[in-house]
């Protein structure tokens, strides 16, 4: 559960972050008040391109030859690239750290030539009494 959630939140931060860096153009063209077009990347298409073509007329406007019949709108959402850049700077006391890191960790899995057993010359403690039952704590 944990790691789907994991997974869908990296998913829409990467989303977030790639639409909050993307940048696009929304022109719309307007006749009477009325959406005639509306093209993302490109410009809209006027009616009076419109209004030329014979096939189609219901987009056209009551009196095209009125001034400011028709209306272009564009939106702009422009790109935010202003993200911090990371300057990353190594020191020498991170150098030795890894150093130390990955020495440690690599050595983790190398096997001992012999089977040494540290404790074999040692014997157990003598005990006089005992002290699970002194101190009373018992495993359930």
């Amino acid at each position: 559960m944990k790691s789907t959630f994991t997974r869908i939140t990296t998913f829409l931060l990467a989303v977030f972050i790639l639409f909050s860096t993307f940048s696009f153009t929304v022109d719309m063209h307007f006749c009477s008040n009325r959406l005639v077009d509306m093209a993302i990347f490109s410009s809209a298409e006027s009616c009076k391109d419109i209004a030329q073509n014979k096939d189609n007329t219901s987009k056209q406007c009551t009196s095209i030859q009125e001034k400011d019949c028709c209306d272009n709108q564009t939106f702009v959402k422009e790109g935010d690239d202003t993200f911090k850049k990371s300057n990353t700077i190594i020191g020498v006391e991170t150098l030795v750290f890894l150093n130390t890191f990955f020495y440690s960790h690599i050595n983790r899995f190398e096997g001992l030539e012999e089977d040494a057993v540290s404790f074999q010359a040692y014997r157990p403690p003598l005990l006089s009494s005992d002290i699970i039952i002194l101190n009373e704590t018992f495993l359930i």
